[in-house]
């Protein structure tokens, strides 16, 4: 409710580029979440930017080419990054490690020279002029608003974000306690021991892979529209490590890790903007500082033993 209800403060500023910078925390926290979940098994993903860099061209090719509404496409782009790591995990997820590891971090360049070589993605040129979300109605009752129509579209695309956020982090949770959770938490421990008793740690390791793709892709959907453009530069290598990185400095122990880790990165990147060349060496250290005092991440500081069970 807080991160809901600070926009209210910004506005009465006259500070509406916050907006912005808020709206990128939630949809940044979305896709750490997917990357979050490939740790709850034991694997260190750092593709998802592979996985969002396929769902904001999915979402933009399905709206600006094929006529889809924007609502329609941001699932459909959800979907398509989790068929996609499906394919791909079947033979990488037997890998742990840093074998799994180094995988994964050439996903987002293979996905990036992948866009460049098809006719479909428009090459280095990308997909721009995406429409604003269009509205929906059932018999004629409205269900989803015009963005277009709308006297604020930073603010439009805040709650929508937010709320995609918050339904995304409600079904992480719902999974993490659920029957699934549970095998999850005992592959995390010993694959071969979870194995011994029944359980199916193939087909659990590629419907996690699968669920965590699916939220890289809604978060780069959602990028894609509010840019308005997407290019195969619009996701990097970088972001995938920042995506770890999000999940490292919350907490891998707290399902809302991802959420505030997120936020201090982002904010802390920008606070240290005055420091000039000196703010990657300043950034970098309070990094190295936190991670070696705090291994468990900051909500550790606040819960000294288990998890947001």
């Amino acid at each position: 409710m807080i991160f809901i209800g600070v926009p209210f403060a910004i506005g009465v500023t006259g500070r509406w580029d916050f907006y912005f910078t808020l709206t990128s925390v939630a949809l940044l926290a979305i896709a750490s979440a997917g990357v979050w979940l490939t740790f709850y098994i034991g694997r260190i993903n750092i593709g998802q930017g592979a996985f969002a860099l396929i769902g904001a061209y999915v979402s933009a090719i399905l709206v600006v080419k094929v006529g889809w509404s924007f609502w329609i496409s941001l699932p459909a782009a959800g979907l398509f990054a989790a068929v996609v790591a499906i394919l791909i995990g079947l033979p990488i997820l037997r890998l742990r490690g840093v074998y799994f590891a180094m995988i994964t971090l050439v996903l987002t360049q293979v996905v990036t020279l992948t866009a460049l070589a098809l006719p479909i993605t428009n090459g280095a040129r990308g997909i721009s002029n995406i429409p604003l979300p269009s509205g929906i109605s059932v018999f004629g009752i409205p269900i989803l608003p015009d963005f277009a129509a709308m006297e604020s579209t930073k603010l439009a695309f805040y709650y929508t974000a937010c709320i995609i956020m918050l339904l995304t982090y409600a079904a992480l949770y719902r999974l993490v306690n659920s029957r699934l959770g549970h095998l999850c938490r005992s592959m995390q421990q010993n694959e071969e021991l979870a194995s011994s008793i029944g359980v199916n740690i193939s087909y659990i390791r590629i419907v996690i892979f699968a669920i965590s793709s699916f939220f890289g892709g809604l978060g780069g959907a959602m990028f894609g529209s509010i840019a308005q453009s997407v290019y195969p530069s619009s996701f990097q290598v970088a972001d995938s490590v920042n995506f770890m990185l999000n999940c490292f400095l919350g907490g891998l122990g707290y399902v809302f890790g991802p959420m505030l880790g997120t936020l201090v990165l982002y904010f802390g990147w920008d606070l240290l903007f005055e420091f000039g060349k000196y703010q990657m060496l300043i950034y970098s250290t309070i990094l190295i500082i936190i991670i070696r005092f705090l291994p468990n991440g900051l909500l550790s500081i606040r819960f000294s033993k288990g998890g947001d069970k």
